[in-house]
């Protein structure tokens, strides 16, 4: 019986494994066969896992990489691990009873990575890297990365509805111009014993290169990683695998890979041509309570339905002056990606898998814990808040992130005015939503940015942090079913003190009302002179629009 064999790039190490910003000089595959000889002369500590003294030696004391650099990689690639979140909550639990940064260094130590697959998440690192040839060629003014297709699947540069970042296209690019190089990373100088020169591929470097690429041989019904798929009967022979040496002929296999490999079925333009609609209700009200002005209902689609859960992706176009609140099976453990929104409020309040926030503009986006990385790109005077494992932001500026992550948020290229404060809110499915996706209350890094990237100049940092004068609590306006009632973990002390003195001043005002002694009159002028002055405030701020567009969250999870 014939195999019907689909293999596509995995866009999760790029997505959220690479960063948005030219990579090291020295990530480059001479360097990386390097390390992987040295490594191998270093026993169990260097192959086939990797360990983290072994790599901070290579990377510190051989390609000039500050110690936090060398750390912020392997942690990286450990995002991309598939660990169960009792082992994340266990880990976090073994670093918050770190006393000192020598019992923390000595934790780290005991850590170690895939060994070729750490080399492959090194190499692409540079999917980010400016090519001045490109440019060259297509007559650009200034040196700029590959443009991504617009949501729609286009690729033209004027397109309102451009997807930033990376997409499946690039992905399928770099893999498809490197794929010789990164088959070379995988191998040992070995060759057949006959007549033909050819290298040979391992079991072992097929798994590895199972990083990047996954397949399906029954019609893409169900995933297989790369080494599962070569294996099937029917596979061995076009692939050039030998069940007497159990290898791969090197040039068998790169031709078979090129011959197979496709556009991903579960990414953004699969999504957007195949993908479900979803009607998830939307406000937003004028001043007046009528409908506003350019209010768009914006566009969101997922892929849920022909997908399996680990591959699930959501896209949320283009709403504006809206509100969007919602809690559903469908947003969890999904992949999501928040595009062009503005002036809108967003409440996700479910646990994901991956947030992506690309281009958007003055809004506030409240999102559920995120089990891996939180990106914000080419944006513009938005807040987030988000529990996440990290966080990243680029190209973007006057922005806030409330933040509670274990990872050091990455400060990357382009940005200005970037504040930074802690997390700052609730809701009553937190504690169990944060469990699910593996994350504690504490380390909570969020205060200990990295500057990652060429254009920071030491002495005027891109961003600041969130005074204890401004800062403010942040409620959900929502009634859900739940646990949480009180916020998770504690604040720095000097927010908590500000806090106090707040609440304080708000008791010494209404004694001070109460003690005025006013008659029914004096208090009905009052209150209408408050409220009034409330809602000139509500005005003012901008926040009567979010007042005046809040939905209701569904009590129990929903499509």
């Amino acid at each position: 019986m014939a195999t019907n064999v689909t293999l596509w790039v995995n866009s999760d190490p790029f997505t959220f494994g690479t960063l948005q910003v030219s990579p090291h000089p020295k990530l480059s595959l001479h360097y990386l066969k390097k390390i992987d000889s040295y490594v191998k002369t270093k026993g169990d500590s260097g192959f086939p896992r990797l360990s983290f003294p072994v790599w901070k030696h290579i990377a510190c004391n051989k390609l000039t990489m500050a110690e936090d650099l060398a750390w912020m990689y392997f942690e990286g690639f450990d995002l991309l691990c598939h660990y169960e979140p009792e082992e994340r909550l266990q880990q976090a639990e073994r670093y918050r009873q770190c006393k000192t940064k020598k019992e923390q260094d000595s934790l780290r130590n005991q850590t170690s990575v895939d060994t070729l697959q750490f080399l492959l998440y090194l190499f692409i690192q540079q999917v980010h890297k400016i090519s001045l040839r490109s440019t060259l060629m297509t007559g650009e003014e200034w040196p700029t990365r590959a443009r991504s297709p617009d949501i729609s699947g286009k690729t033209s540069s004027t397109s309102k509805i451009n997807v930033q970042g990376l997409d499946e296209n690039t992905c399928l690019s770099f893999v498809l111009n490197n794929l010789n190089d990164l088959m070379l990373l995988l191998t040992d100088t070995i060759t057949y014993s006959g007549t033909t020169n050819d290298v040979l591929l391992t079991i072992d470097s097929v798994k590895a290169l199972g990083l990047l690429i996954s397949g399906s041989y029954d019609g893409c019904k169900t995933v297989h990683s790369l080494h599962e798929v070569t294996l099937q009967q029917q596979v061995q022979v076009k692939c050039g695998y030998s069940k007497i040496s159990q290898t791969f002929s090197f040039r068998a296999f790169e031709s078979w890979l090129r011959s197979n490999l496709a556009d991903n079925p579960f990414g953004v333009g699969n999504c957007v041509a195949s993908g479900r609609r979803l009607s998830w209700p939307t406000t937003g009200c004028d001043s007046e309570g009528k409908p506003e002005s350019g209010a768009k209902r914006g566009r969101v689609a997922t892929n849920a339905h022909f997908t399996t859960r680990d591959q699930k992706l959501i896209i949320i176009s283009q709403v504006c002056k809206q509100t969007l609140a919602k809690m559903s099976t469908t947003l969890t453990n999904s992949r999501v990606k928040v595009h062009r929104c503005h002036y809108a409020f967003m409440y996700l309040l479910s646990p994901m898998k991956y947030v992506s926030i690309e281009k958007c503009r003055h809004s506030t986006i409240v999102l559920g814990p995120v089990a891996t990385t939180v990106h914000v790109t080419s944006c513009e005077d938005i807040t987030i808040i988000a529990p996440c494992r990290r966080f990243s932001i680029s190209g973007s500026t006057l922005c806030t992130a409330h933040l509670m992550t274990p990872t050091r948020p990455l400060i990357l290229g382009g940005n200005d005015s970037i504040t930074l404060a802690p997390y700052h809110t609730n809701y009553s499915m937190l504690e169990d939503h944060m469990a699910t996706s593996g994350l504690a209350t504490l380390p909570n890094v969020w205060n200990k940015p990295l500057c990652v990237g060429p254009d920071h100049q030491e002495g005027s940092p891109v961003y600041s942090f969130l005074s204890p004068e401004e800062f403010f609590m942040f409620v959900i306006p929502f009634e859900m079913e739940g646990d949480t009632k009180e916020f998770p973990g504690s604040l720095p002390s000097k927010y908590e003190n500000a806090l106090v003195t707040r609440q304080k001043q708000i008791k010494d005002w209404q004694r001070t009302v109460k003690e005025a002694k006013l008659n029914p009159a004096q208090k009905q002028q009052f209150q209408t002179l408050v409220e009034s002055r409330f809602q000139a405030w509500l005005l003012e701020s901008g926040h009567k629009r979010q007042v005046d567009g809040l939905v209701p969250v569904p009590s129990s999870p929903t499509k």
